[in-house]
């Protein structure tokens, strides 16, 4: 891919994701430069949501990978499936198409994998890294750097026909390791203030008037200071206001009458501590 190809991709946020300057200047720059973008920052503060809007934006197709503890870097990249291809030795393959002396017939590709194969350039998100243990991230590092990966079963390099735009989220419940932060732009996306977050929730619900956002802005920070082991975030905000408005509400309701507070809180803890404590609150 050219630098001019490179540079012409350019995200500038849509109608749906407010993108703020500083935010906007590093998703652009990674993409011209072709560098993995890890967002840190707190839960709900939209690290998924913007790899799926720049999908959108320039209307990429996607690949996703929502780690998890037992993940491991190759099987990001691709999995030989040895098992089916020793039943199909021992039983036939009837009539699936497969031919057992052929192993491409058994190797399926995972996000990475069908990144670098595709014929396209893709948006490859990989949500919530720190879920994986130093290992696995260590794995891939070359992966991501060289834009390929070797299959060990037959000595085969896959080579990215187009690099990916790679968005790579944490939510820091575990450190990444030195040499995998050095081959990532990093961008740490704070958790919205007031003014930041009007603009946010008018994206979604432009026609909200202005006493009622207000009202809802003031419950909803207030509630985010009470010391809940999951505070609410972006996302419960606007699930909030959106149950407010399809349940007719005119306002968001205020201390012991705040309404639909599970939309809000999620933990049970933090539901009964609000019970227990909600006689006490003024808004």
């Amino acid at each position: 891919m050219t630098a001019t190809t490179r540079t012409a991709l350019r995200f500038e946020g849509t109608d749906r994701y407010h993108l703020n300057p500083e935010l906007r200047e590093i998703v652009n720059i990674a993409i011209a430069m072709e560098k993995p973008l890890l967002l840190t920052g707190e839960a709900g503060t939209g690290k998924t949501q913007l790899a799926f809007e720049i999908a959108r934006a320039l209307n990429l197709r996607m690949e996703e990978a929502r780690c998890k503890s037992t993940f491991k870097g190759e099987e990001l990249c691709y999995v030989y499936d040895t098992v089916l291809r020793l039943n199909d030795s021992r039983f036939g393959s009837g009539d699936t198409g497969r031919d057992v002396n052929n192993i491409w017939d058994y190797i399926r590709f995972g996000p990475i994998g069908r990144a670098f194969t595709a014929d396209d350039r893709r948006v490859l998100l990989l949500d919530e890294i720190d879920k994986t243990d130093s290992d696995t991230q260590d794995n891939l590092l070359d992966v991501l750097e060289d834009g390929a990966f070797i299959i060990r079963e037959i000595n085969h390099k896959v080579k990215a026909k187009h690099r990916p735009i790679i968005v790579i989220t944490s939510n820091a419940k575990r450190e990444l390791s030195d040499p995998f932060l050095r081959r990532c732009f990093c961008h740490y996306i704070p958790f919205p203030g007031p003014d930041e977050m009007v603009k946010i929730v008018r994206l979604h619900y432009p026609d909200i008037p202005e006493p009622f956002l207000q009202a809802s802005l003031e419950t909803f920070y207030r509630l985010r200071e009470e010391g809940f082991e999951k505070p609410p975030a972006t996302a419960e905000l606007l699930d909030w206001i959106g149950a407010l408005q399809a349940g007719g509400a005119r306002g968001p309701g205020a201390g012991r009458d705040v309404a639909h507070i599970g939309t809000l809180l999620k933990r049970t803890q933090d539901i009964l501590k609000f019970k227990g404590i909600r006689k006490a609150l003024r808004f």
